[in-house]
């Protein structure tokens, strides 16, 4: 029934800074996929921001935005008392909104501007708009039970308790307040919220909540877990009597030690049968159906998550995608009612989306080494058999991987340099290093394909990644066995050749370039000093994660200009400790460098500096001379 798409963090590490124009490029995308099912979250904090009484109304700084009727009393937190400041504590910055949502994270890289809030509402209009125009059921936001801490000040005998840190923020950001699912505020604030939603945008009947993501219960209770989801579940359809609930299922396999069956079945069943549907969200690795039975008998979307943080990095799990699905459907009382692509951040690895695309239409596994073959033809429009060659070889490799595989790009390249750093690979390296052979040797017929172009630069990328894995292994070895020429010879090499060719040819492509990114952040902001914020929160995003480097590079991209001014300066100075400690005879510190790179880590996100928005140089070029310099 179902081809669902998006990822509630995908909101935040693909789409942050969208206009318009991008949002309905990605639409009609969606549409020519056959995707019918999809999350329509943007301007929510608006809905939750607002205030409007009496004759105030709704004017954005350019009048009224929207079509509602700017005299009724709004449900959001300043109707319910709170003051700005509490508000301002409460959300995030807008590249950091996803796990806002979620209850994970507050204030940080906030607060969110008025005029933030108006671009979004105007968004919003267009996006569900243009998704509903297409056939497409769009998914609104819902209460998820979440509340700032003003609420407590404002109603003193609410029932509300703190939920514990997340990830590895302490409570400075984290600790958000989760009403309890029994106090009567939480009806009232989760029924007017979804009200005043759906006078603002309408309504499909499908609505997402996650109460629990990446965050423990207060309790095991299986009664206590059926009260939570039934409450959520009553504040819907409070608003709307047809609510459909859909939920993510990544909870239940991120902390299975606390999910056990019981209290599985319990948050299930606490709404009833067939007004939930689950995601499983990361049904290619780590599926929940097979040992939940089917979800206890609730809907199911078999889902396809495969990337993390928006990472770049040729990978797949082709054959569990190949098959998952199908078994899915023969599995005893499957309750599977559609297929859905999911992934943390978007722009790489086309090849496994059109794939999964594909499958949401097939009775059964494809022939993977034909349809790859005929994929090279349908993107570059012409057959070619080197670059057939190339992706057949990419199929069995890099696309390939088996058992459980969590593809967070663990590179040296992209992550901070240590003497234990790890450069497995699930697939054989050659592979890669002959398609980037197969796929030059194309160029000159398929050169003018800029779909071809796109993938020469991800393909060189990924050659170039494993080389820097080589380098590495060998700075190591040189250190270790107090080698100073051999440790300068690779560092130099590393430092000042392979990482600044690799950053020139990033620098080829318009969607390599860190000033896209950059720039697309800068172009949201009415204001200079929203600007400036704006661009902090991008780079922070990118590289720190967090005031202190909390979740550090989980969001790694290979892109000209942070190839050059992050990855590589960070290099530079390990090399050089390494250097200092041979020469000296003092040991080689972790902690110690760990805090003198930490300053370089935090020095390029205030550098100032602007990225190039347009490409420089010829990618073939640029390709071939890496090519012929480094090819083994």
């Amino acid at each position: 029934r179902y081809r669902y798409y998006q990822n509630v963090c995908a909101q935040s590490y693909s789409f942050a800074w969208w206009d318009w124009p991008r949002w309905e490029r990605e639409i009609d995308w969606m549409a020519l996929s056959g995707i019918n099912l999809a999350p329509a979250f943007a301007g929510q904090e608006a809905v939750w921001q607002r205030v409007r009484s009496g004759a105030e109304g709704r004017r954005g700084p350019g009048g009224p935005v929207g079509p509602a009727d700017a005299r009724r009393p709004a449900p959001g937190y300043r109707s319910l008392g709170l003051n700005q400041s509490e508000i301002d504590k409460y959300f995030t910055g807008p590249a950091f909104l996803a796990w806002n949502r979620m209850g994970n994270l507050r204030r940080w890289a906030g607060p969110l501007p008025p005029a933030w809030h108006v671009k979004q509402l105007y968004l919003q209009y267009r996006i569900v708009e243009r998704m509903r125009s297409l056939g497409m059921t769009t998914v609104l936001p819902a209460f998820a039970g979440h509340v700032p801490q003003g609420i407590l000040r404002v109603f003193p005998r609410v029932n509300a308790t703190r939920l514990g840190r997340w990830s590895h923020f302490d409570c400075t950001y984290s600790c958000i307040y989760l009403l309890d699912p029994e106090d009567p505020m939480f009806q009232v604030i989760g029924t007017l919220f979804l009200k005043e939603l759906i006078k603002e945008f309408g309504t499909d009947h499908v609505y997402s909540a996650d109460t629990f993501n990446e965050m423990t219960p207060l309790s095991s209770d299986p009664a206590y877990l059926s009260r939570v989801s039934n409450a959520v579940f009553r504040s819907m359809t409070g608003a709307d009597p047809k609510a459909l609930w859909l939920m993510q299922g990544w909870l239940f396999q991120h902390q299975p030690d606390f999910w056990q069956p019981v209290q599985v079945r319990a948050l299930l069943h606490g709404v009833p049968l067939g007004r939930m549907i689950v995601l499983d969200l990361f049904a290619e690795s780590k599926p929940v159906y097979q040992w939940t039975e089917s979800f206890y008998g609730q809907p199911f979307i078999w889902c396809m998550l495969h990337n993390f943080g928006g990472n770049h990095g040729l990978f797949g799990t082709v054959e569990a995608i190949n098959h998952g699905p199908f078994a899915a459907r023969r599995f005893p009382n499957s309750t599977m009612v559609g297929t859905g692509l999911v992934p943390e951040g978007i722009e790489q690895n086309d090849m496994v989306y059109e794939l999964m695309n594909e499958l949401g239409w097939r009775q059964e596994p494809l022939d993977l080494p034909s349809w790859v073959s005929r994929y090279a033809e349908r993107r570059y429009g012409a057959p070619n058999a080197a670059a057939a060659g190339a992706w057949r070889l990419l199929l069995r490799s890099v696309y390939n991987c088996t058992g459980v595989c969590v593809n967070h790009n663990r590179s040296p390249l992209v992550r901070r340099p240590s003497l234990r750093m790890d450069t497995e690979l699930w697939y054989n390296a050659s592979d890669v290093y002959e398609a980037w052979r197969l796929l030059l040797s194309a160029g000159a017929e398929l050169g003018s394909s800029p779909t071809f172009l796109y993938d020469l630069v991800d393909v060189t990328r990924q050659a170039a990644q494993q080389l820097v894995s080589d380098y590495y292994l060998s700075i190591r070895q040189a250190f270790q066995s107090h080698a100073l020429p051999e440790l300068l010879t690779a560092g130099g090499v590393l430092v000042y050749d392979l990482l600044p060719e690799l950053d020139s040819l990033l620098s080829s492509h318009s969607l390599f370039l860190l000033g896209r990114w950059l720039e697309s952040a800068r172009a949201m902001a009415t204001s200079d000093q929203e600007a400036e914020q704006y661009e902090l929160n991008a780079r922070n995003q990118i590289t720190l994660w967090g005031p202190n480097g909390n979740i550090l590079d989980y969001a790694n991209k290979q892109l000209g200009g942070l190839v050059l001014d992050y990855y590589s300066v960070r290099w530079s100075l390990f090399i050089s400790v390494l250097v200092e400690s041979l020469n000296s005879g003092h040991p080689f510190h972790q902690d110690q460098f760990n805090q003198a790179v930490f300053q370089v880590e935090r020095g390029f996100i205030y550098n100032k500096k602007r990225y190039p928005t347009v490409p420089a140089g010829d990618t073939m070029e640029i390709s071939r001379k890496l090519f012929l310099k480094y090819y083994p």
